[in-house]
């Protein structure tokens, strides 16, 4: 079954469209399932992919650390999703507390990418002390559009962990096969990056996530095929979530969001064979983590697509879809 969930996979191994990519599936019950193809990285030499190797998860990390996070405070009552982010945050726009539109946004506003913020800033070209780095971010007046999908939202949101909690995101227990970077063991490479002058490996791949620090709310989070796994099977039996945090992550609150997921609309990139109660996540580098509530199955598609270059026509955007329906095709028919 596995085989078959991973043909589309395999063929743009076969070619050349991303050096190598794994497959994981699991079941609410446990069972699981998964394979893998390609290089770790073709540069500076090639390196065979295995089972055991970290992959940059990218923005992924929005929803398995920062929404977990912040919907488990909410569980706890040390945050208020409807509530001004300025209650854990206060100094955001601290020299415009009558007049900034951004000390009125809820933590609700944020993960659910409801806001005015541009979906990216080049913050590393700004500077390369974390700390400034992070005044930056609050103390900016913010150029307003329409709500689109934002990593200014889940860095402000990282901000708000690290001050209720006291602590830096890296002290956030994770499960096993989950880490802020450098990960322990064998890191798949990413692109080869201008600003740093080297190929990365082992090291975030966003530079913005690099620039403040190497953790925070939008990116910073590696994982291999099992830890993803084990944290998709946690939301589908419910080990891994509340009952409030499991509404919270399957409830449309935007458009097709819901509180840090996507929920499942026409032409997403889960495919088009999944129930209409499947959440995901994608992330630049090329991963991406998708959850069928219906079915009690989820899956994960990690690459390097990215590798050694991202100005390159990976086929990234057909990959996933195409797998989404060939992992249904497969286990539909178990």
């Amino acid at each position: 079954m596995i085989e078959q969930a991973f043909a589309p996979a395999a063929e743009a191994i076969a070619a050349g469209r991303i050096p190598g990519a794994a497959l994981g599936v699991v079941r609410a019950d446990g069972q699981r399932w998964s394979t893998h193809a390609g290089l770790a990285a073709r540069l500076p030499e090639p390196e065979p992919l295995t089972a055991d190797h970290w992959f940059d998860l990218a923005s992924v990390s929005k929803v398995i650390f920062t929404t977990t996070a912040i919907l488990q405070l909410a569980d706890e009552g040390r945050l208020d999703l409807d509530r001004p982010v300025t209650d854990a945050i206060p100094d955001w726009r601290q020299y415009d507390v009558a007049g900034a539109a951004e000390r009125k946004l809820t933590f609700r506003d944020l993960i659910a990418h409801r806001t005015f913020f541009p979906a990216v800033e080049p913050i590393y070209t700004y500077g390369d002390d974390p700390a400034r780095l992070r005044a930056f971010v609050l103390q900016r007046e913010w150029r307003h559009g329409p709500p689109v999908y934002s990593d200014i939202n889940f860095i402000v949101l990282g901000i708000a962990i690290e001050r209720i909690t006291g602590k830096s995101l890296r002290a956030w227990p994770l499960g096993k096969g989950l880490t802020f970077g450098p990960p322990p063991g064998p890191a798949v490479a990413t692109e080869y990056c201008s600003w740093r002058g080297r190929i990365l490996k082992g090291e975030v791949h966003d530079e913005n996530c690099f620039a403040l620090g190497g953790d925070t709310g939008h990116a910073g989070l590696f994982g291999t095929v099992a830890g993803v796994l084990d944290f998709a099977q946690g939301l589908l039996n419910g080990t891994g979530a509340s009952a409030a945090m499991l509404e919270a992550i399957r409830t449309p609150q935007y458009d097709h969001r819901t509180c840090g997921w996507e929920r499942k609309f026409p032409g997403w990139s889960g495919g088009q064979a999944c129930s209409a109660e499947t959440i995901g996540h994608t992330g630049f580098t090329g991963t991406g983590l998708w959850i069928d509530f219906e079915r009690g199955l989820a899956w994960t598609l990690l690459t390097n697509r990215v590798h050694p270059t991202r100005h390159f026509d990976s086929g990234i955007f057909q990959l996933r879809p195409a797998t989404g329906d060939a992992v249904i095709a497969a286990f539909d028919a178990a």
